[in-house]
């Protein structure tokens, strides 16, 4: 038996013409296999080919391995994006990076794009956002699910350092980074299939310098509370109230943005 491909698309159990045809335009784009199961054949049954698969339904794109499942929609981001449909300037992407409209976002570490869907909101259509993911079925889910929701978010598959490296100074507003928290946060679906395909590494000093330099007002840093993370990069939190999960640095722009 052939080696299982490391990532495949597939179809859940829905035989219609315009869902196939998505199908086969993602693979089409990323290079990789459509995988097709017989009628009501299990959609787990496919695993023994690939190792992953981003399998498209009617209702959402979703990522599969042997343990889990995890949809590619815009998860608590919907939340985020309803209160500041309200009005409310809340959000950390609003309060501490004080996001406008027309500017220019690069999410370094885009993962199941929660972030740089808000940022998206926050900066407009005369805005944009690169988000960057060294995954690649994470960059495959978000590039999907995206696409369908016809956001204009620009994904790639890279490493972020070697993207930020190629960029000329000051060439976009903000730069974002979420690096792999070491331990679930509550209300956080799909956590350990993220943790299983996430790029484990920790932000470097190296690169976040590239950032400051890449940024034309400023770097921000997601981290978990209580986690030496930011400590160890020298940097500091702003003010987050005591039951806030997840804390932010605000980091200047090389320049002094």
């Amino acid at each position: 038996m052939d080696a299982p491909h490391p990532l495949a698309v597939a179809l859940s159990g829905s035989s219609d013409a315009a869902l196939r045809a998505e199908a086969e335009a993602c693979a089409e784009r990323w290079g990789l296999p459509l995988l097709l199961r017989r009628p009501k054949a299990p959609l787990q049954g496919l695993l023994v080919h690939a190792r992953v698969l981003v399998v498209f339904g009617e209702n959402a794109v979703s990522l599969w391995d042997r343990l889990d499942h995890v949809s590619g929609g815009p998860g608590l981001a919907a939340l985020r994006l309803k209160e500041i449909a309200k009005g409310r300037a809340e959000d950390p992407l609003q309060r501490i990076g004080e996001l406008a409209l027309g500017e220019r976002v690069l999410d370094a570490t885009l993962g199941f794009a929660q972030d740089a869907r808000v940022a998206a909101r926050l900066v407009g259509p005369g805005g944009a956002v690169l988000g960057v993911e060294s995954s690649m079925p994470l960059a495959v889910l978000a590039e999907a699910s995206l696409r369908r929701e016809g956001s204009a978010i620009e994904v790639r598959h890279a490493d972020s350092g070697e993207v930020l490296r190629g960029m000329p100074a000051a060439s976009v507003d903000v730069v974002l980074f979420d690096p792999m928290f070491g331990r679930a946060l509550a209300a956080q679906p799909g956590f350990e299939m993220l943790r299983r395909l996430a790029n484990p590494s920790p932000l470097k000093a190296e690169v976040l310098a590239e950032a400051r330099r890449v940024a034309r007002r400023a770097v921000l840093v997601k981290a978990a509370r209580y986690t030496p993370m930011l400590r160890s990069l020298g940097l500091r939190h702003e003010h987050a109230s005591r039951s806030a999960p997840v804390v932010w640095a605000r980091v200047p722009a090389a320049g002094g943005g």
